[in-house]
């Protein structure tokens, strides 16, 4: 029998996982994208120095070595390249197009407004000028954003007109287009939700929810944290797989795994924010192996394979689990972590990634983090009041 072949597009830390996975697996490893210091090629059986997001080297590579599948875990810039190539050679996956719609916030609006979902009012521009003139016509507070990037990364939320410039510049940094999406703020209640689900034979098989923490002295709207059981009401939860299924099919989405945000107003209305077609990064597939038993890494690979997935006919609740990403409230010389003793007694995975010494930045995004934690907590009521203190519980010292 032919050794399958699965070829990963990216080797970093957060995209371990299913590297590991498969490797337990008996299945041929591959490993490429542009950073050889990455850890996942030093796992796979073989690794190539090419970029994720040059799409025609990655088929080229792709159809040299024959392979059987292709997986871009989390990674919102390599899913595009997973599906072209897929689509190519006939392996699983799904269109291009659909796949390029949700990786880009412009297009994933645009799509929004054309089939009636609902969706804040927004518009792209790469010229600053264009978005002054724009944004005198919308209410505020709007948000700033890259079209392209992941993690929260760029975005700002700002109440006039005379925060634009910087925030505009801001967004710039951090899109590989050089494009900017300006919109209308929703007014949530509560928090935003953030979680993976998974598509079989274009239904969501699988769907649970999380609720995401910040930490506001870092930045308002980049998680810190993500948390399961979801708080929200079992009908809300309900209506909101009903909304992003509907989306997901419009797109013609066959299978995969997708990470979902969302937010709910005050009159209960969903608003969906981002949905990736790719696995979350946060731990969001390990957390929701510790809350439900549906290991959403090992249904990535095998899917991606051909194999048939076999899910639970209803997924178990396993107590009260979350992420925690390990991180500095300003600048400076790392010199360690203070962990109180009721956060040490919930810890039950914690990957520390920086030495003691070296600089560290204030976190602002995904690219900040200094490691990352599993957490069990003995009640909901627990979990929320540390996760939105964790501060007074997790200090990294900064020299």
């Amino acid at each position: 029998m032919k050794e399958k072949k699965i070829l990963f597009l990216g080797a970093a830390p957060t995209q371990l996982p299913p590297i590991k996975y498969a490797k337990e697996k008996g299945y041929y490893v591959i490993t490429c994208d542009y950073l050889p210091e990455n850890p996942g090629h030093s796992l796979a059986d073989e690794w190539h120095n090419v970029s994720t997001t040059d799409q025609d080297a990655v088929l080229d590579l792709a159809k040299k070595l024959n392979i059987d599948g292709i997986v871009a875990y989390a990674s919102d810039p390599a899913a595009p390249t997973a599906a072209y190539v897929s689509e190519k050679l006939g392996l699983v996956g799904n269109p291009y197009n659909s796949v390029l719609t949700l990786s880009r916030k412009d297009l994933f609006r645009k799509f929004l407004a054309d089939n009636c979902f609902n969706v804040p009012e927004s518009k792209s521009f790469d010229c600053l000028n264009e978005a002054e003139t724009w944004v005198k016509s919308i209410a505020f507070p709007i948000f700033v954003k890259p079209v392209d990037s992941s993690g929260s990364k760029g975005v700002t939320k700002i109440e006039d007109r005379a925060q634009l410039p910087k925030a505009f510049a801001h967004a710039l940094e951090f899109s590989r287009s050089k494009q900017v999406v300006v919109e209308q703020a929703i007014e949530r209640v509560g928090y935003q939700v953030d979680s993976d689900i998974f598509m079989i034979d274009g239904k969501v098989a699988f769907w649970v929810w999380g609720d995401q923490h910040q930490d506001k002295h870092c930045h308002p709207y980049v998680p810190v944290g993500i948390s399961f059981p979801s708080v929200l009401s079992q009908n809300v939860q309900e209506e909101a797989i009903k909304e992003i299924e509907k989306i997901l099919q419009a797109l013609c989405y066959k299978n995969g795994a997708f990470n979902v945000e969302f937010v709910v107003d005050e009159i209960g209305k969903v608003w969906v924010i981002e949905i990736g077609p790719r696995n979350g990064g946060n731990l969001i597939p390990e957390v929701i192996k510790y809350a439900t038993g549906v290991d959403m890494i090992e249904m990535t690979v095998e899917s991606a394979l051909g194999h048939e997935i076999a899910l639970p006919i209803k997924s178990q609740k396993l107590g009260f689990w979350s992420s925690y990403i390990i991180h500095a409230r300003k600048d400076g010389w790392y010199k360690g972590i203070q962990i109180s003793e009721r956060a040490e007694k919930c810890i039950v995975e914690k990957e520390v990634r920086v030495k003691q010494g070296e600089f560290v930045n204030k976190f602002s995004g995904s690219h900040d983090t200094l490691g990352t934690m599993i957490l069990k907590f003995n009640s909901q009521q627990e979990m929320l009041e540390m996760l939105d203190n964790m501060e007074q519980d997790i200090k990294v010292e900064i020299a």
